[in-house]
């Protein structure tokens, strides 16, 4: 296990019992205490002695390398050299509680042949209650509209190793991977926040073995003054004082994210020879060297990467807080159209022009 900790002498306690609790013991936690000026190592310390399986590293980060992003970095790190090439770096948040099952139902997946898995964060309902009610229903709204995409996404797209029910949360609360994909990916990304969807996106282009498993839910703090810049703390702490005006900026409307399903599907047949390119680089509007370039790569991961990063069709529009009742309602309808009785209506061939 790998954790980066900074100043979290009310939360590390319980996360590190809940660590120490697994019904699967961890070979190895590794604790990276970077710049705490609190209690947060005389408490690790305390619980840590006489247990071999905890290893506390502290540090002093400045610079650019005093980020959250460095941190996790150098935990996940220390740990991928304890496990060796046979393991598995499993990480979540010094504020986090992990089921007594984590490591358990995490190193399961892994053992089916899984590069990496991905759970979920669900706050605090303690710290949930203390946060005024305008903000839980914006991430109601966020969360029910996400899900409601992901569900377009999997019945466009299906993906027998990703099977339904799933998500797209990449939070670094819960994901667990192979020091073998760890280390195919050349670690952790070097960047200072937003490192835990950076993981799972150059995974995703190295064509990585993902499972989303929405069982899977690590319980953090709702708390308003967090331990990094741009985390869940900084968001909630804008929020109460005025509502976004944009979503997270991997939402689009419902009938963009239809269109992207469909053309990744598409794309993909290309890639495995079975697709007409030049109608992919026409809707794509890529000229067909492009697509041909991208689709030649050994992972279709890269390829399409790189074909989201070039084509207009899919540039994402900002999906406006205030919209999100009525896309839910859009979303809804959309599906209602595409359970199996009816998928017919929409054609495996046909690209989504709206």
């Amino acid at each position: 296990m790998a954790i980066p900790v900074k100043d979290e002498e009310s939360h590390i306690g319980a996360c590190l019992a809940a660590l120490l609790g697994q019904t699967q013991p961890a070979d190895h936690i590794v604790l990276l205490l970077n710049n705490c000026t609190d209690r947060s190592a005389q408490i690790v310390r305390r619980m840590a002695y006489g247990v071999a399986q905890v290893h506390v590293v502290e540090q002093v980060l400045t610079g650019g390398e005093a980020s959250a992003g460095h941190a996790r970095l150098l935990a996940m790190d220390a740990a991928a050299e304890l496990l060796g090439n046979g393991g598995a770096i499993l990480t979540t948040d010094a504020d986090g509680r992990v089921p007594r099952d984590w490591v358990e139902r995490n190193l399961t997946w892994l053992a089916e042949g899984y590069d990496a898995v991905c759970g979920m964060a669900m706050i605090d309902p303690v710290d949930e209650a203390a946060i005024p009610a305008h903000l839980i229903s914006d991430d109601a709204l966020e969360t029910e509209y996400t899900a409601l995409l992901d569900e377009i996404d999997s019945i466009i797209d299906p993906r027998a190793d990703d099977p339904w029910p799933r998500h797209t949360h990449h939070s670094g609360a819960s994901i667990a991977v192979t020091t073998a994909a760890y280390r195919s990916i050349g670690g952790l990304p070097q960047v200072a926040v937003g490192e835990d969807r950076a993981l799972i996106e150059a995974l995703m282009r190295r064509d990585s073995r993902i499972r989303h498993d929405p069982a899977i839910r690590v319980m953090v703090s709702g708390r308003v003054v967090g331990r990094a810049d741009g985390g869940m703390a900084a968001t909630i702490a804008r929020r109460i004082v005025v509502q976004d005006l944009w979503a997270d900026d991997r939402l689009e409307r419902p009938a963009a994210a239809l269109r992207r399903a469909r053309l990744r599907g598409a794309a993909r047949r290309v890639w495995m020879g079975l697709g007409d390119p030049l109608a992919i680089a026409a809707a794509l509007r890529l000229p067909p060297a492009t697509i041909s370039e991208a689709l030649s790569t050994p992972c279709f991961g890269a390829g399409w990467s790189a074909i989201e990063a070039q084509s207009p069709v899919l540039r994402r529009a900002p999906v406006a807080m205030a919209a999100l009742e009525g896309l839910i309602e859009e979303a809804r309808f959309l599906l209602a159209q595409m359970r199996p009785e009816t998928t017919s209506t929409i054609g495996d061939d046909a690209f989504i022009t709206a």
